[in-house]
């Protein structure tokens, strides 16, 4: 059986029409499907209109305990409520979780040798039992970037990450294709570039690539995540625009091991 996971973040959040475009796309996906998102520059925008400075440490959002009220304010309500709304209005029958919902996601809080990422998980365990029963009753489950570590802590998770440990779960009982969908029409060998895809990447070239700073910043968890998801059962990985969801000829990039 197969199951579609698709990680949204980026600037098709923060654009309504683009949203709009995103999830008729993502509600047209046959079968059993899976939404991902994230929403950091919204909560960006929101920390910043209340006197808060966000922080990124590669990629990585810092989460003080002012910061986790934020996120979890704005990814588990307005970004998940509004997402869920519009695909009900499209006829897909979603429902919006966090990790902590059914203990769907669970995580442990970041331990680094020499950076507080304050209150960030990481994933622990997936509920992939009852994961599994909500897409065999046909329902979409819409995960947003928290989590919980079974103490009652909500903690804030890298969507992308979400996203990995999600395929990696379900590619135990059924055939998975991971998509992350953003602005953009695949990874670029130049930023400045739209059309300058590299339309395959493979574990080789992305090491030569990140030494040689073609990939960096937000680029490299994501890469990192899907690498990972390869080597433990995925099968099918893209990065690009959410326009391929119903074209495959439109230009992505196919992750390869």
């Amino acid at each position: 059986m197969k199951v579609s996971l698709i990680k949204i973040g980026g600037n098709i959040i923060d654009n309504p029409s683009e949203l709009e475009k995103f999830l008729t796309d993502f509600s047209k996906i046959e079968g059993h499907k899976v939404l991902i998102h994230g929403g950091g520059k919204s909560a960006t925008k929101m920390a910043e209109s209340i006197g808060l400075v966000p922080q990124m440490i590669d990629g990585r959002r810092i989460t003080d305990a002012a910061m986790l009220d934020v996120v979890v304010m704005i990814y588990a309500g307005q970004i998940n409520k509004n997402i869920v709304a519009q695909l009900q209005a499209k006829n897909n029958n979603a429902i919006g979780f966090s990790g902590a919902d059914g203990n769907l996601i669970q995580s442990t809080k970041r331990n680094h040798p020499t950076i507080d990422y304050g209150f960030v998980g990481d994933v622990k365990q997936v509920n992939t039992s009852l994961l599994a029963t909500l897409l065999e009753n046909n329902i979409v489950p819409v995960f947003c970037a928290i989590t919980h570590d079974k103490n009652g802590q909500l903690l804030n998770t890298n969507a992308d990450t979400i996203a990995s440990e999600l395929a990696i779960s379900l590619s135990q009982d059924f055939d998975v294709t991971l998509t992350y969908c953003f602005e953009k029409q695949g990874v670029l060998s130049d930023s400045e570039e739209d059309d300058s895809v590299i339309t395959e990447i493979n574990a080789e070239l992305y090491e030569k690539l990140k030494a040689e700073k073609v990939i960096h910043s937000g680029m490299i968890p994501k890469l990192d995540n899907c690498f990972n998801s390869l080597s433990k059962g995925v099968q099918t990985i893209k990065i690009g625009h959410h326009s391929m969801l119903q074209n495959s000829s439109i230009l992505h990039t196919t992750i390869k091991l």
